[in-house]
């Protein structure tokens, strides 16, 4: 089928299929974002157990995703996209019925799997169905499921949480999952799997889970449960360095890389990789540090700072349904990308200026300048490695990029949080004339309120009294910012390498249709030089105009 001649009703059918089984991956995983509070306190759970409970979805979704990219090179596409389905959703089935820490911790691990297989793989089915040069304004949908799914999933899952119980919100997602498999199902052809035997990677799989393991457990834990500088840092980031150097050796010795280390030799994916992690940092950063913000800077309850964050999913949602339309318009990327950059990085600066009194009109603007910039660039990032990647490794190209915009963005988020545990401790010691004074002027309750603050754990900035709230919010807007500061430097990087990434023009041809091309192309190459080999060897003689010939009942002429 000739995308292009495809009526939009023919790619949007499988397309359907591909977005609920987005949804349903990110529904799953934000709906449970107001509630884990809750959860981690019913399963008696602790800080540790809190941190456990993401730490291990990142975790696993980031080391899964490379080998979905590899498997999706080697078999049925169609298939393993089910079967990523199938893992995520009964993961997360079983995470509704866990009875302490330890189950749901390992549910959440088993979840990170499959949604590893279906980040990276509804990227490269797409790419069989659609040509990068009609894919901008398909990706753009993906975009705003994205943004649906993140603004929709806290508010849903608040809702769950406070009327039937948190556990309905691992249960909720169910129903959506099996309409997407009937729609994957009936919809998405198969996929000609490779000619080659499919051999997997395991060493390769190893060292590549050893060295990012060890690297984010000690991101995640370093201040908190060991120092920065000590014995377990030594171990940790000398164990990464050694099982990378371990994994690039492996990868360049073997037949079938994990992770084929040539990728690096095409300068637009080197350059979109680097691109992607600042991405990354912007996007995992803006959720997590902006409802903070909003809750500890501005005294809002965790629904509200759902609703006040809804600027930068606007930002979103707009700038990638948008600049999908205009690139499958007018073929042209590149300036969106500059743009979508240039956007990135004025966001996250203007953010690294907001105090708790910022006027909030302010704030929007900020917000929307930095979600129109994760939309133009995001999914864009994808689209033009999809673009340059040979066809029988566009699964791996696809899920390269997807894993470093989430590797960087883990480790990023990382630096964020410990900028601003650092500047809120340094604050709070700096500032505690004003609480004592504070404190003072609420007579015999104030011995009460000091205490909390004292425990260590977050305070509920909502409930406290006037003064001290006022002097908190301030205390958190400056570790906020600080946070965003982080973000700066590797936002002005993104826009160095989309500077430098070659403006190659958009392909109208579907992977399926390259891959059938370049098979042709071969065909049409190797028999002249078969037949060329063969007369070589005498096997074959030419027939000249001087030469005998036969007759159509094989007599000489």
């Amino acid at each position: 089928m000739t995308t292009t001649a495809a009526a939009p009703r023919r790619v949007l059918a499988p397309l359907s299929g591909l977005l609920l089984g987005m949804f349903v991956s990110m529904v799953a995983s934000t709906v449970v974002s107001t509630s884990l509070p809750v959860i981690v306190h019913d399963l008696g759970g602790d800080q540790g157990v809190f941190t456990w409970v993401v730490t291990a979805t990142l975790l696993t979704t980031a080391i899964s995703t490379p080998i979905w990219g590899k498997l999706a090179d080697l078999v049925d596409r169609k298939r393993l996209y089910q079967v990523a389905l199938v893992v995520f959703v009964l993961a997360t089935a079983v995470a509704g019925f866990a009875q302490d820490p330890t189950s749901l911790i390992a549910s959440r691990a088993v979840q990170g799997i499959g949604a590893g297989g279906l980040a990276a793989l509804s990227q490269v089915l797409m790419a069989d169905i659609i040509s990068p040069r009609e894919r901008g304004r398909y990706m753009g949908l993906f975009g705003a499921v994205m943004a649906v799914a993140t603004v929709g999933g806290p508010l849903l899952g608040g809702v769950i949480t406070d009327s039937v119980g948190w556990r309905w919100n691992f249960f909720v997602s169910l129903p959506i999952a099996v309409a997407a498999l009937l729609m994957v199902q009936r919809t998405i052809p198969r996929s000609a799997p490779s000619g080659r035997r499919p051999r997997i990677d395991v060493v390769g799989i190893v060292l590549l889970s050893t060295a990012v393991s060890l690297l984010l457990i000690w991101i995640t834990n370093a201040g908190s449960a060991f120092d920065w500088w000590g014995v377990e840092t030594a171990l940790m980031v000398g164990g990464s360095i050694v099982a990378t150097v371990l994994f690039v050796v492996v990868e360049l010795r073997t037949a079938e890389p994990l992770v084929p280390l040539t990728l690096f030799r095409d300068r637009t994916f080197t350059l979109s990789v680097i691109a992607s992690i600042a991405t990354g940092i912007a996007m995992f950063g803006a959720s997590v540090f902006l409802g903070q913000y909003m809750q500890m800077a501005r005294g809002a309850t965790p629904t509200e700072a759902g609703l006040m964050t809804i600027p930068m999913i606007a930002g979103l949602l707009l700038s990638s349904v948008g600049v999908g339309a205009l690139i499958t318009r007018y073929g042209h990327w590149k300036p969106y990308l500059v743009l979508g950059s240039l956007l990135l990085t004025a966001g996250a600066a203007l953010l690294s200026t907001v105090h708790y009194d910022t006027d909030f009109v302010l704030v929007s603007l900020y917000m929307l300048l930095l979600g129109a910039g994760v939309g133009m660039t995001m999914q864009n990032l994808v689209l033009i490695v999809q673009n340059s990647a040979r066809p029988s490794e566009i699964g791996v190209a696809s899920s390269g990029i997807t894993f470093f915009r989430s590797l960087g963005g883990t480790v990023g988020v990382s630096l964020m949080g410990a900028a601003l545990a650092s500047r809120v401790t340094e604050l709070f010691t700096g500032a505690q004339e004003r609480i004592g004074a504070a404190l003072a002027d609420l007579g015999p309750a104030g011995a009460e309120w000091a205490a909390k603050l004292q425990s260590g754990a977050l305070p509920q900035v909502s409930t406290l009294p006037e003064g001290l709230r006022v002097i908190v919010e301030d205390i958190y807007a400056q570790g906020i910012s600080s946070a965003f500061l982080i973000a700066v430097p590797f936002a002005v990087v993104s826009v160095v390498a989309i500077l430098l990434l070659p403006n190659a023009p958009l392909s109208g041809m579907t992977t399926s249709e390259r891959r059938d091309a370049a098979e042709a192309d071969l065909a049409t190459v190797s028999v002249p030089q078969g037949m060329d080999a063969l007369t070589a060897t005498g096997a074959v003689r030419v027939v000249g105009e001087d030469a005998p010939t036969m007759d159509d009942r094989g007599r000489r002429s």
